[in-house]
């Protein structure tokens, strides 16, 4: 018998070629998961988690939390923000400006703008070029574009358009020098700026905080759903089965040292994001009370300065009396003498003039009532973060509502997420400004108001919501919606509730309410009204009996209980018995000694109660008509030290 022709001959070799390894085919379908895995994330620069519709794709980090918060973004900074859509200028050659002025900025309206092929670009705007003071403006739209060319294209476009303008040969002489590189020889003037314009509002919006991390765990994620199959493996021989973990081995060999050069890279861009900035300039605004006379003089002789006041404060409405002198051009030193809070900007004066200013006042930090800074609201929060830490009562924020057509710029498809990840860090940061019991509020409107309340309660301590204030902004109607928007929200969290209970300010009572209390038999507490201080429901520890003066036993009627709150009786006789006494001293919850702010905050703001929208910009707007504006700034910008 021929061996090869044996049973137990063809058996073997049938084994042996069942375990045979395809070296080719494995080597493609590792390169094939490699690819799908990093395409998974990888999308014009940033690295997210893009959709699929597949179940159990990605692994949401979730440590045991009764409610946990995640969006795509969470683990990542927002970084295109104040810098956004700002003019760019520029200098060639004798000082001449070049100003690269954008005309109109679209947002996303929606998130499907990236899925229909419209990206955003900057295009030149038709009429691009014209000359004002001496300054050549260069006009551009950023706007959903049709075309299939990139930026880079449309730039190139944009500077021959430009060169070939006809009526500003001696600009375009100018704009096409060159300013070459070591790749690009022919670089011009105008390619090198307009090539940076561009690029600064165009990169990338969001930095990983954990790249490396992030990708190794989506990696071993991937590999369970998608690489080893439990069921084949259960089932498998056991040369499959080592075959199996080769493949797995070798992608996550290579992978790692993919995530490792990727992470490198975003790990430097995340440094540098962090990386505190210079304070390029730093200016003081100082009331004249608080400044030398010896100094006046010169304040008397800066016309930039008067100019300024001229225009926020009216002073050249100001008449001569017997008491103070008027008005005049340049203005005199007794005049200044005479208006003690006038706001002196220091921008306006020389280095030698600002430093013997600050020189004569004792310690400036203490002196300073407010700080404003004009940068990145990420970054300003964390330049003054060791300054103010826990030195601030109250923060208030009104952040972009994020409704598509507010300026707001997020990344095509991830609207809600962006919008997160901003709000987010820079809340993050502002709760350790907080001092204890310091309250932060915000507003919004329907739109992201879910969002923004979970996104708190998310980030304050567990009962940190201290009230959700709806605020009646308009009375009139809006008729562009199936039932109108009257109103917007503010949201109030505190770091402690309790604290925040115990200090937070009260309202005065109004007239009417005043007029509600009276003394007639000379209480020694003050005025009084007499008062119900039941309360609906049935609540246990509130249910007892109480004895009145005259030794009547009253109980709560049915269906009610006692108001509790700490609650000290007072009586009174009336026509029909006895009748418990509110005292005007105590009208909070807890009979607060403080007169001055004896009435609590509701959480319903109407017309009735504070201003709305229309009623604010009719009042603003006759102040301008009656030319009583001047009046209004001085009213609300020269506050007396």
């Amino acid at each position: 018998m021929n061996p090869d022709d044996s049973p137990k001959v063809q058996d073997l070799r049938k084994q042996i070629a069942a375990s045979a390894v395809d070296v080719t085919a494995l080597e493609n379908e590792v390169f094939s998961h490699l690819f799908n895995f990093f395409r998974r994330y990888y999308s014009a620069g940033d690295f997210i988690s893009l959709r699929r519709y597949k179940e159990g794709v990605y692994a949401i980090p979730y440590e045991g939390e009764e409610v946990k918060l995640h969006w795509a973004n969470a683990d990542q900074y927002y970084v295109k923000s104040s810098e956004t859509f700002k003019d760019y200028t520029f200098k060639v050659a004798g000082d001449k400006r070049v100003r690269v002025h954008l005309v109109a900025a679209s947002t996303e309206q929606d998130n499907n703008k990236a899925a229909q092929g419209k990206e955003r670009r900057f295009v030149l705007a038709d009429n691009p070029l014209y000359e004002e003071t001496g300054e050549l403006f260069i006009r551009f739209e950023y706007r959903p574009y049709d075309g299939k060319e990139k930026q880079d294209d449309l730039n190139r476009k944009a500077i021959e358009a430009v060169l070939q303008t006809p009526g500003f040969d001696a600009w375009a002489e100018e704009l096409a020098k060159l300013a070459p590189t070591d790749k690009r020889r022919d670089r011009t003037v105008l390619e090198k700026h307009l090539t940076q314009y561009t690029a600064r509002n165009t990169f990338d919006y969001f930095i990983h905080k954990d790249l490396g991390g992030f990708l190794r765990r989506e990696l071993d994620f991937y590999i369970k759903n998608e690489v080893m199959h439990l069921d084949d493996i259960e089932h498998e021989t056991t040369p499959k089965v080592e075959q199996y973990l080769s493949e797995i081995k070798v992608i996550r060999g290579i992978a790692h040292k993919i995530i490792q050069f990727l992470a490198q890279l975003e790990n430097f861009q995340k440094r540098l994001w962090l990386k505190k900035k210079f304070v390029i300039e730093t200016n003081y605004c100082i009331t004249l009370d608080r400044v030398p006379e010896e100094l006046y003089p010169e304040i008397a002789k800066n016309d930039a300065q008067r100019e300024e006041w001229v225009r926020l404060f009216a002073i050249d409405e100001i008449k001569r009396d017997l008491n103070h002198p008027g008005y005049s051009k340049p203005l005199k030193v007794e005049f200044l003498k005479g208006q003690p809070h006038l706001v002196l900007d220091t921008r306006h004066f020389t280095t030698s003039f600002v430093a013997s200013l600050l020189g004569s006042i004792a310690s400036i930090d203490d002196a300073l009532d407010g700080l404003a800074v004009h940068s990145d609201n990420f970054h300003a929060l964390r330049l003054t973060s060791t300054r103010l830490k826990g030195a601030v009562r109250t923060t208030y924020i009104d952040p972009p509502y994020n409704t598509g057509s507010d300026g707001f710029v997020y990344k095509d498809g991830y609207q809600q997420s962006t919008w997160l990840s901003m709000m987010s860090d820079r809340i993050r940061i502002a709760q350790h400004f907080l001092q204890d019991g310091g309250a932060f509020i915000s507003s919004i409107d329907e739109f992201q108001a879910a969002l923004l309340r979970t996104l708190l309660v998310d980030l304050f301590p567990i009962g940190g919501a201290v009230a959700d204030i709806v605020w009646q902004k308009r009375y009139a109607p809006d008729i562009r919606t199936a039932i109108s928007d009257a109103h917007e929200y503010v949201f109030v969290f505190s770091n402690n509730t309790e604290e925040f209970t115990r200090t937070r300010n009260k309202l005065p009572l109004t007239e009417a309410q005043t007029k509600q209390f009276s003394n007639p038999d000379n209480d020694p507490r003050g005025p009084w009204k007499a008062d119900n201080f039941t309360a609906q429901g049935y609540r246990p520890n509130q249910m007892y009996a109480i004895t009145t003066p005259s030794g009547r036993v009253v109980h709560p009627p049915s269906g009610r209980c006692w108001v509790d709150h700490g609650i000290v009786w007072s009586w009174r006789r009336v026509r029909n018995g006895e009748a418990a006494k509110t005292h005007q001293s105590a009208c909070d919850d807890h009979f607060a000694t403080d007169l001055s702010y004896p009435r609590l905050f509701r959480r319903l703001w109407d017309d009735s109660a504070c201003s709305n929208r229309n009623e604010s910009r009719s009042r603003v707007k006759e102040e301008v008509r009656s030319g009583r504006d001047g009046e209004l700034f001085r009213r609300h910008l020269i506050v007396p030290h």
